[in-house]
């Protein structure tokens, strides 16, 4: 038994909540930023992936604080624990 697959636009025109029908400038976005070309201020949490790594090393969000390990005697790499513990 076949689905009826046919486009939205064949069941109802686009229009509003309100029933005011839609054209199509009204579909346009904003232009987005290559998120390559931003600086690094600029990046946020929301911003598209990147091809390349970034960094801020002014950021003044360096997490310091944490929990001291146990049995840290052969520790290379620092002995205090970061991440989410719980």
């Amino acid at each position: 038994m076949a689905k009826n697959n046919k486009p939205a636009e064949d069941y109802a025109v686009p229009h509003t909540m309100s029933g005011k029908n839609l054209k199509s400038k009204d579909f346009v976005k904003s232009p987005v930023k290559d998120p390559n070309l931003l600086s690094a201020e600029q990046v946020t949490t929301r911003t598209g992936a990147q091809r390349v790594s970034l960094g801020n090393p002014d950021a003044d969000n360096v997490k310091t604080d944490g929990v001291k390990q146990r049995g840290y005697g052969a520790a290379t790499k620092g002995f205090m624990s970061r991440g989410p513990m719980g």
